[in-house]
């Protein structure tokens, strides 16, 4: 799906025209003597300039009826016509006569104009050219003031530059002290902190090995030998109990693990296979703790950052609240900053790819277009819906998806539609109904147990690209449209209620989750316009940073808001402090919607080179991708290249990601180390 027409283009700002003004003699770079006469004109009576030329007369000429003009202006004048330019008496040749008396008044103004604005050093050129007589003495009074002022202006200038140098070396030091404090501080940090988790880490061996010593002599204790028997009875009764339950499927699988597990006549054996179960447990261990430090050394600039952030962000707090009783500082001397590092370093390196763990075909054979434009899960997690330009909304079971093995899944519910659609979305209160938006502008609520629409809303006079059911009010759903409106609509009536108009085309709009006031609007004037409903004369902010249109924004929370581009960027945002958090680059976006959908911490998006990436919200590099590969690919594809991740959608409160792509295959993916 390719993106809407960009926006008008913002008309550039005439600067405000400045008044003339002239120049002084002392500003001006000693102006030749024509210059300075040309360029004050204006200050001549208007009785010196030729009528025709507009210039001071050169070669002045008389007329029979008493005016002036240059000789060549008004000679070139009659032989087109034969009157007077200023009265239009005849006029011819014959009637010209030299005026040797403003000749001889103009050279004098000239003269005095020159001396009056030339610099002196063009005064004293101007008078040897004239033959005025100067003695050697004179010459070399002059010529000897001239080597002083010139000295002295060498020296004023190496004063100049010696006072930018040292206005330089002065803020360059206090730059680099800065950055020392900064350094010092940084590692007074982090000496406490090693120190911290040095001690915390020396209390978890210690812990360890009583344990270990504990289970060694339990396996030595002649007590347990009873142990097996007891456990076998237990579990016995236990999986008794639970087929009752579940029919024997659960209970089947548990007492497999306990018979397993409790085979041999004594405790001892137990325990040694419990041992070195551990052991080749500590090997595995041993093997991902290797690849997790690896990727640690991969993104290590952007791990320092986002510890040095967090731990300034705690000090800071710290040394506003202090002389409070605060409980800033946690067990064994770990802080609020250590902590929440400590919880990103652990997520940001538990996982490395995206594993697939199931895969279906949205190929519709009716028709010969199967990009999944949206893709969203249901209030439970139980079903999940698909649209696309296939004109059909389909309902897929999740858990069906997951225990049948199978190519094409069927779906449980399937709607039809007369347009091609571009967004979904569930109603988080009413599990039953369902919203859409189309290529025709049309906003539909369909109630997916009748599979028959509820509601249409047909004011939106272009394509509809974006629709959005809001959280907190469960009759309330905003739309935005390629017409630069977006709307807002109630269940319960059946015209909009909220309209705003804007400037550029609508790419995605998102209610704030927990407010029904606030909306935040993706536009094609590369701006997210952040709206407060009843007040909708202005935006309560913009925020400005991406390069090209914003093509989908989604709240991580109240206060902050993720958006994509098509300039190939992922940002964070503050909406509370209105300010940019981060920018997130790796995938490639230049013109098609291909999905975005945020997590607790995590972000994915999809990639026109067909990849899914996902990334954590404090680093800035993806953590994981996923290709559609090419075995997926039939031979009679010819353009694989030109397929693209169209929609993504995370699951509730886990790491399984929902992806589907422009040629209709849906896959389930999960993060794995």
């Amino acid at each position: 799906m390719e993106e809407g027409s960009t926006g008008a283009l913002v008309p550039a700002v005439k600067a405000d025209a400045k008044p003339f003004s002239v120049v002084s003699p002392l500003e001006a770079a000693e102006p030749s003597a024509t210059e300075a006469v040309d360029t004050r004109i204006s200050e001549l009576d208007r009785d010196l300039m030729c009528p025709i030329c507009m210039q001071l007369i050169k070669d002045a000429f008389l007329t029979s009826c008493g005016h002036s003009f240059c000789y060549m202006c008004i000679v070139t004048h009659l032989r087109n016509k034969n009157d007077c330019p200023c009265c239009r008496h005849h006029l011819t040749n014959s009637h010209l006569f030299p005026n040797f008396l403003l000749d001889k008044l103009l050279k004098k103004a000239s003269s005095r104009q020159i001396s009056k604005y030339a610099s002196p050093v063009e005064q004293f050129r101007r008078a040897l050219q004239q033959g005025c007589e100067v003695s050697v003495k004179e010459i070399d009074i002059l010529a000897s003031l001239l080597a002083e002022k010139k000295r002295k202006m060498k020296q004023e200038e190496s004063e100049r530059n010696m006072q930018i140098l040292l206005e330089f070396l002065h803020c360059l030091r206090k730059q680099k002290v800065d950055e020392l404090n900064e350094i010092q501080t940084d590692l007074q940090y982090i000496k406490e902190d090693i120190t911290a988790v040095e001690r915390h880490r020396t209390e978890l061996l210690r812990a360890r090995d009583r344990y270990t010593v504990k289970l060694r002599m339990l396996g030595d204790d002649p007590a347990t030998k009873s142990w097996p028997s007891s456990i076998e009875k237990n579990s016995d009764g236990l999986s008794s109990g639970s087929r009752s339950m579940v029919g024997g499927l659960i209970a089947g699988s548990f007492q497999n693990k306990v018979d397993g597990k409790h085979q041999g006549s004594s405790h001892g054996p137990y325990i040694k296979d419990t041992l070195s179960g551990l052991d080749s447990q500590h090997f595995s261990q041993s093997g991902f703790n290797v690849m997790r430090k690896k990727r640690i050394h991969t993104l290590f600039n952007d791990l320092q950052d986002c510890y040095l952030l967090k731990r300034r962000q705690f000090a800071n707090n710290l040394h506003i609240q202090d002389g409070r009783d605060t409980n800033f500082i946690y067990k064994e001397g770990y802080n609020a900053g250590l902590v929440d590092f400590q919880s990103v370093l652990s997520n940001f390196t538990r996982y490395s790819r995206l594993r697939v763990i199931a895969e279906l075909k949205h190929r519709d054979p009716f028709h010969s277009a199967n990009i999944v434009s949206s893709i969203e899960f249901d209030r439970d997690d139980e079903l999940f819906a698909t649209a696309g330009v296939s004109r059909c909304i389909k309902v897929f079971d999740f858990s069906s998806i997951m225990n049948e093995p199978a190519d094409v899944h069927c779906p449980v519910v399937e709607m039809s539609t007369l347009s091609k659609l571009s967004c979904l979305s569930w109603n988080k209160f009413t599990k039953n109904h369902i919203a859409s938006s189309d290529y025709e502008g049309i906003v539909t609520v369909w109630d997916v147990t009748t599979r028959q629409s509820v509601m249409e809303y047909e004011e939106h006079e272009k394509r509809a690209w974006s629709v959005d059911f809001s959280r907190t009010e469960p009759s309330m759903l905003v739309s935005g449209s390629d017409d630069c409106k977006v709307k807002v609509w109630c269940t319960k009536q059946e015209a909009s209620v909220v309209n705003i108009d804007m400037k550029a085309n609508i790419c995605c709009v998102k209610y704030n989750p927990g407010s029904s006031y606030y909306v935040a609007v993706g536009s094609a004037d590369h701006h997210i316009h952040y709206y407060d409903l009843r007040n909708t004369i202005q935006p309560v902010h913009v925020f400005g940073g991406h390069r090209k249109a914003v093509s989908y924004v989604k709240f991580f929370s109240t206060n902050e808001l993720a958006s994509a581009s098509t300039d190939n960027t992922l940002r964070l945002w503050d909406v509370k402090e209105s300010l940019p958090v981060r920018t997130f680059r790796g995938h490639t976006n230049e013109k098609n919607f291909v999905g975005l959908t945020v997590s607790v911490d995590y972000i994915a998006c999809g990639s026109e080179t067909n990849e899914a990436f996902v990334y954590h919200k404090e680093i800035s590099k993806p953590v994981a991708s996923h290709k559609f590969g090419s075995l997926e690919l039939e031979d009679n594809d010819e353009d694989t290249g030109s397929y693209f991740i169209s929609a993504v959608c995370w699951k509730s409160n886990s790491h399984t990601l929902l992806t589907a792509n422009s040629r209709g295959t849906i896959k389930v993916l999960v993060m794995a180390a």
